[in-house]
């Protein structure tokens, strides 16, 4: 990954262009290949179940993949009791112990099914928001079927699809030139996607980004929503017209009401929201009534309290999630790290599907580099490094970033000149990047990890803070990216 990244940079513009549409080569046939169609099919026909219609499925479907946890995973089979077996394989969830990250950030493939071998298994990371990232691993069917998923009950609901043209904001590296004049973007110009710098985008920028929507005649937009938002922003105060744009779906960061009104003036079309995470341990997307809708035949979905005891409705309490779409990797009961509520009555869209009336998730702060280029999701320097524990962003000027690191035996002074690199890549060569090791990642009060924190007065920060405060990270990145 790291010598195509270094390739990609030697590049000229061009270049990169055509190696963004070659890569979109690969996608193209690994996204909408072989059973694509079937899944996107299957999924609109459950849209129709009842409660009881998915109670069934789900039972049926729990039953199978707790039952390959318990006889082919590792890690289930050496931690899980003959109790606890026994209670998989008949398909009780309740009776099983909830799993936190630590296991699956130490060692991602003991929880994968040693019954089945693929040719090549597809690994992808989180963004790593508290230092090391997790490795998810999917067959080919599995990613194929996430993105029908979304296809269905997130593209198809906002009135478009993925096999139209769209724009993604996203923490890939698209222009490696932090101080790069433009543009800011790539083109796969196989799937019509255009991909946005979100490490490049400031007032000045903006008409760029604007024109490039238009060039491409982007339908769609979809990907972090602060960088929409503080595109949305910039359009309105400086008066630019977007091209005709149908929808924007946006990930990773909770939707504000603030957000959602400055992105629907600014871009004139409505605002999906959806939840997700990397592993597809859950999937929850916005219908036409505003209300997001839990997709039952991706996951179950446990909101509990401290105690371990279900959350009434409206009632907030942590998020605990068994994935049923993916098996090669099975996740049972997982700790998201996130806070959400049940809505209290059913959606007036009158799908059975059940809904969510609040999600949050971690603190996040937004960085903002000395030109004015604005940024969430910052933590996503610590992807690919393995010698990390925990990590935290401290911006403690426009111009200074502090980052501390907990790190393992191995952290060593080249991983140091990496994450400066990294940031500076980012930010530009003119920020000050110290690196503190330290031997813990100090929590809020209430226990919270925060993988982005900003001292930067709010003058200093040029008002870019999202409708509040903070920023609620929620998802991170994708195979649909």
């Amino acid at each position: 990954m790291a010598l195509a990244a270094s390739i990609y940079k030697a590049l000229p513009v061009w270049g990169q262009h055509a190696a963004v549409a070659a890569f979109g080569l690969y996608w193209h046939w690994l996204r909408f290949g072989p059973g694509f169609d079937r899944f996107v099919s299957e999924y609109k026909d459950r849209e129709s179940y009842g409660p009881e219609d998915w109670m069934r499925y789900q039972q049926q479907r729990l039953r199978a993949v707790l039952t390959v946890a318990a006889d082919q995973v590792p890690y289930y089979r050496h931690t899980w009791s003959r109790v606890e077996k026994r209670a998989a394989r008949r398909g009780c969830l309740a009776e099983l112990p909830l799993l936190s990250k630590e296991p699956l950030r130490a060692d991602p493939w003991s929880f994968t099914r040693e019954d089945r071998h693929p040719l090549r298994p597809h690994v992808f990371h989180t963004s790593g928001t508290t230092g090391t990232p997790i490795a998810s691993i999917w067959t080919t069917r599995e990613v194929r079927n996430s993105l029908a998923l979304r296809e269905a009950r997130s593209a198809r609901w906002a009135g478009v699809s993925f096999q139209t043209a769209r724009a993604t904001f996203s923490g890939r590296v698209v222009e490696p030139d932090p101080q790069s004049t433009g543009p800011f973007y790539r083109f796969n110009a196989v799937e019509r996607q255009v991909y946005l710098s979100a490490f490049h985008l400031r007032p000045d920028t903006a008409a760029a980004y604007v024109s490039a929507l238009a060039r491409h005649r982007v339908q769609w937009l979809t990907g972090y929503a602060v960088s929409y938002y503080l595109l949305g922003k910039f359009m309105l105060e400086q008066r630019l017209s977007p091209p005709p744009i149908r929808a924007i779906i946006t990930t990773s960061e909770k939707v504000t009401p603030e957000m959602r009104q400055v992105m629907e003036r600014a871009f004139r079309c409505k605002v999906f929201e959806e939840y997700s995470t990397v592993e597809n341990a859950v999937f929850a997307s916005e219908c036409h009534h505003g209300k997001l809708h839990v997709s039952p035949d991706a996951c179950v979905l446990e909101i509990v309290r401290a105690d371990g005891s279900p959350c009434a409705p409206g009632e907030v309490g942590e998020v605990v999630a068994t994935c049923l779409m993916r098996d090669y990797q099975p996740l049972v009961r997982f700790r998201l790290g996130d806070l959400a509520a049940w809505g209290p009555e059913p959606c007036g869209c009158g799908s059975s599907m059940p809904v969510l009336a609040e999600v949050a998730g971690r603190l996040e702060d937004v960085v903002v580099g000395p030109d004015g280029r604005q940024m969430v999701r910052f933590h996503g320097i610590f992807v690919g490094q393995r010698t990390i524990i925990e990590g935290q962003v401290v911006q403690e000027r426009l111009d200074r970033i502090k980052v501390k690191v907990v790190g393992t035996p191995d952290f060593c002074e080249t991983d140091t000149e990496d994450i400066i690199a990294r940031v500076k890549q980012r930010l530009g060569p003119g920020v000050q990047v110290a690196v503190e090791m330290v031997d813990a990642i100090p929590r809020t009060k209430d226990g919270k990890f925060r993988a982005v924190v900003s001292l930067v007065t709010p003058a200093g920060r040029r008002e870019t803070r999202a409708g509040s405060a903070l920023v609620l990270g929620t998802g991170e990145y994708t195979a649909a990216e």
